[in-house]
């Protein structure tokens, strides 16, 4: 069972944390590690697994690993669970939206 998850990445971040949800369903996310080399996708990978509570090799970058916008495979969990959780990680604030 595999759950694709659509994600907006704020790269650089001074934190890192789930911003919320933007009008289009996409999660906004904040990560510490900059734009270089996929460490920030491996950032992003990284902050899902343990917000997800999953290792983080079954959490990854399927598409948009030179963008923003990614498209993340979570693999063993449904998606009400995931939402669920993202949802109880959220920073207060509104999302950086676009």
């Amino acid at each position: 069972m595999s759950t694709r998850l659509r994600v907006r990445v704020h790269p650089g971040a001074r934190r890192a944390g789930v911003r919320g949800r933007l009008a289009d369903g996409t999660w906004a996310l904040a990560v510490r590690e900059p734009p270089e080399d996929g460490r920030a996708n491996r950032g992003v990978e990284t902050l899902l697994a343990h917000v997800l509570g999953l290792p983080r090799a079954q959490v990854k970058v399927v598409r948009g690993a030179g963008s923003r916008r990614k498209l993340i495979d979570v693999d063993g969990m449904v998606d009400e669970e995931i939402t669920r959780r993202l949802d109880g990680a959220r920073e207060d604030g509104e999302p950086d939206g676009e």
